[in-house]
């Protein structure tokens, strides 16, 4: 493996490190009415009141409220509505499962492909591989797909 793609994983491997902790986590899935709004409520604060703090109108917080009930609010709104209730805005992307998982994963759909078209060739000339050799051909070709540069990977065949 080459420096590069040896940093690339190491990064990955922190990296899942680091999200692990919020991957299990449900309590991070937003509330029915939103994070706005329940801070708010929470608080006991009105509309008005963070709109004062916000130093916007009291209709624009209501549409900040709305549009993060409808996926629709800009993270920079979220921020200025996070300070005005003396929040701190975290922002993440959590993969569905560990990245080092999904990139083993991927690599062996392209080796599952590339020895399905192999092996069918060779059973058709009567050399199909045993199971046993198939299937060690097969974590040798995924070993050295993860090796290979990173972005080959996800390149549609």
């Amino acid at each position: 493996m080459n420096n590069q793609n040896s940093s690339k994983a190491l990064a990955r491997r922190h990296l899942d490190n680091r999200l692990d902790a919020l991957r299990s986590q449900n309590a991070l899935a937003r509330p029915p009415k939103g994070w706005l709004r329940a801070i708010r409520d929470a608080l006991g604060m009105t509309t008005r009141q963070v709109a004062q703090r916000a130093g916007v109108s009291q209709p624009t917080v209501i549409s900040w409220e709305q549009s993060e009930t409808r996926d629709t609010i800009t993270l920079g709104k979220l921020r200025e509505a996070a300070e005005a209730l003396n929040c701190e805005l975290v922002y993440a992307l959590v993969p569905r499962k560990p990245l080092e998982q999904e990139v083993r994963e991927r690599a062996a759909q392209l080796a599952d492909a590339q020895l399905g078209r192999t092996h069918h060739t060779m059973r058709l000339e009567a050399q199909g591989l045993r199971a046993e050799d198939l299937e060690r051909e097969r974590n040798r070709l995924i070993d050295e797909l993860m090796r290979a540069k990173p972005s080959q990977l996800w390149e549609d065949q």
